[in-house]
């Protein structure tokens, strides 16, 4: 898929609408997922590249009542798909660029991104921004329901060297941007990294 804004908003605008019933078997991979990111009440978390906010119920739960839950999206067909579950009344829909988040630096905990880092444009740049945003030993998620192998086979491709999902070349991608990558798991059943913010 390109990267150039315009296209990610219209593959992602003409599935909004049925994103949800296409995928409705998801649930326990986004929440053993956020488990992962041990968040406590009280926490502040962005859900960047949110969707539909799938993750949305799951990091409320996560933080509780007293914590902060936001979720920014480029594509205003999936906010609105998000409202329409009701997912805004478990955290915050911004529409944003999670190149350039209307954020406060060192403002949060933790960012969790579901299927976020195939859709960069600049993977470098944008995972310093998500850097810029989170405070210093706070924690980053990069997630897929499912592992690369699935989601390349699901998609009729192979995986090739130059996946950025690969933990080869995940690990310097991180490293480069200000995170250490603490953990990686690459299974049919899903794909989760986690890193901490260095500095």
């Amino acid at each position: 898929m390109s990267n150039d804004h315009t296209q990610v908003q219209d593959f992602f605008t003409a599935r909004a609408a049925d994103w949800d019933s296409r995928f409705t078997d998801d649930g326990p991979a986004y929440q053993a997922a956020v488990d992962e990111l041990r968040l406590h009440p009280g926490s502040r978390v962005l859900d960047a590249g949110c969707g539909t906010g799938r993750a949305v119920p799951a990091l409320r739960g996560a933080v509780g009542t007293s914590g902060v839950v936001l979720g920014a999206d480029l594509t205003p067909a999936m906010l609105r798909a998000a409202r329409g579950a009701g997912r805004d009344r478990a955290g915050q829909l911004l529409l944003a660029d999670v190149a350039r988040l209307p954020l406060l630096t060192e403002s949060l905990d933790a960012v969790f991104g579901a299927g976020l880092i195939a859709h960069l444009p600049h993977p470098a740049e944008n995972l310093r921004e998500l850097r810029r945003v989170v405070r210093p030993g706070g924690l980053l998620a990069l997630f897929h329901p499912i592992g690369r192998a699935a989601l390349a086979a699901r998609q009729g491709r192979r995986i090739t060297p130059d996946d950025l999902r690969a933990e080869a070349n995940l690990g310097p991608l991180l490293a480069g941007s200000g995170w250490h990558m603490t953990s990686y798991v690459d299974e049919d059943a899903r794909f989760l990294a986690l890193a901490v913010r260095e500095g």
